[in-house]
């Protein structure tokens, strides 16, 4: 006879106190994330102890392990969502959202198709509509939640692929990105079969546009090359500077040459909620497809991004699936697994509707405009900051800018400011990002987080000019 083994039960009053310990921890970073260091290397020691040790044959006390969790493998981090996090596009989290993430992730429902999750997929449908008419796209528009930006662009890119090209001409198809757009959208058309000789890069204005002109030269020597120019993609709100690429030419390029026109409105997309900002997005309206990350400017945890499109069938057209073991799971018409890549999908929409339930439209457009005052404080303290130079102005809550004392040769002062960006991390007060701008280098500060204040864009600018000054020794 065989022992059976004996199954696996967690001790409720185990799993209760561990529950208390994450409510505890919850409500403190609620009321305190702007008095922790922007990043934590914890114990690096007792984390290298901790990967090393495997997995245990014998299984060890719930609330010993949830504390290594949450002191040793969660303190090494970088707090994307704290308030003076300004290195990239942040996560400024709602504590909405983290109890919209718990409740989901107890009930866990599959949102493949409606049948699985009648509720979760009706909130996602309707938000989804209400998202596409806060762009502006017309009745019947659609689409569904995916893991972010890079999966939006991807499945747009496909959808453009299967929708403007055939399989005899997919090798003279040319898609024409901005020399200002996400790598993720180079990522996008490669994983699609394009090869580098489809892919143009457009050049940039002044102000770090897509030039609508340049565009309209490439479109046309590609087509005397007998080439097929089938996708456009434009940016609201590019990762680096903010810049919103002029939409409403790019619309009526793209309607004149036939082209699919995706807009990556990762970030930028978000001020359609802002009534203030708004004007800044038009022609968005005219896209065929938009992505739209809610992770960013919509206060979201990770892994919240839509891809919304003017005609979903053209989704459904490129990812729509048939299977034996799927006869009596769909629905009638498309599933959410007809729209984009994935099967299985968790029901990403729900912290994003519950945010916008409880905080209501007037406080998200609030929020969104105090973005753009923050970035404007910052680009003030630099321009009255001597040895300093404002590489781009304010924008879609990004500035970009440089230390350039005229005393210090360029490449020592470069040195400089980048060192002192880093000390400003290792002190923990506030991460700045570097970046470079029409190829010089520069740091950047993008500044989402509702909690942030003018003065921690003054008191940023300060300790900056103070390291930059300690180190080059002016």
């Amino acid at each position: 006879m065989f022992d059976r083994p004996t199954p696996f039960r967690l001790d409720p009053r185990a799993l209760s106190e561990a529950f208390d310990g994450v409510a505890a921890d919850v409500l403190a970073r609620a009321a305190g994330r702007a008095s922790e260091p922007v990043a934590g290397a914890g114990s690096p020691d007792a984390l290298a102890r901790l990967v090393a040790g495997g997995v245990p044959a014998a299984g060890r006390p719930l609330g010993e392990v949830a504390d290594e969790l949450r002191d040793v493998v969660l303190a090494a981090r970088a707090r994307t969502d704290h308030p003076r996090f300004f290195a990239f596009v942040p996560s400024p989290v709602s504590p909405v959202a983290w109890l919209a993430d718990a409740l989901t992730s107890v009930h866990n429902p599959h949102l493949g198709a409606r049948r699985q999750a009648e509720g979760p997929a009706a909130v996602e449908r309707a938000l989804i509509r209400w998202l596409a008419q806060a762009l502006g796209l017309p009745e019947g528009a659609g689409g569904l939640f995916v893991s972010g930006g890079s999966m939006a662009n991807l499945a747009a890119v496909v959808a453009a692929r299967d929708a403007k090209l055939t399989p005899a001409t997919r090798g003279d198809g040319v898609a024409y990105v901005s020399a200002e757009s996400h790598v993720s959208v180079a990522r996008a058309l490669r994983i699609a079969g394009l090869l580098d000789r489809q892919i143009r890069v457009t050049p940039v204005d002044a102000a770090l546009r897509m030039d609508a002109r340049a565009l309209a030269a490439q479109i046309a020597a590609d087509r005397a090359a007998d080439l097929t120019p089938f996708l456009l993609v434009a940016t609201a709100g590019s990762t680096n500077v903010g810049a919103v690429d002029p939409l409403p030419q790019l619309a009526e390029i793209a309607a004149r040459e036939n082209l699919w026109l995706h807009v990556d409105g990762a970030y930028g997309a978000s001020i359609a909620l802002s009534p203030a900002k708004r004007g800044l997005l038009a022609g968005i309206e005219h896209a065929d497809s938009v992505a739209w990350d809610a992770h960013k400017w919509l206060f979201q945890t990770y892994g919240t991004g839509m891809l919304l499109a003017r005609d979903p069938a053209r989704l459904s057209a490129s990812f729509g699936i048939e299977a034996a073991y799927l006869d009596d799971a769909g629905s009638d018409g498309p599933d959410f697994w007809d729209l984009g890549p994935e099967l299985t999908r968790p029901a990403r929409a729900l912290k994003l509707w519950l945010t916008l339930q409880v905080m209501g439209l007037d406080a998200v457009g609030a929020a969104i405009e105090h973005g753009f005052r923050l970035a404007e404080a910052a680009e003030r303290a630099v321009r009255a900051t001597p040895g300093w130079e404002v590489a781009t102005p304010a924008q879609l809550g990004v500035v970009t800018f440089r230390y350039a004392p005229e005393a210090l040769p360029q490449k020592a002062a470069e040195g400089a400011m980048r060192r002192a960006a880093a000390r400003l991390f290792d002190e923990g007060f506030a991460a700045v990002g570097a970046t470079r701008v029409a190829g010089r280098p520069a740091l950047r500060i993008c500044a989402l987080h509702p909690e942030a204040t003018e003065a921690d864009m003054a008191e940023t600018i300060r300790r900056l000019d103070a390291h930059a000054q300690e180190i080059s020794g002016l």
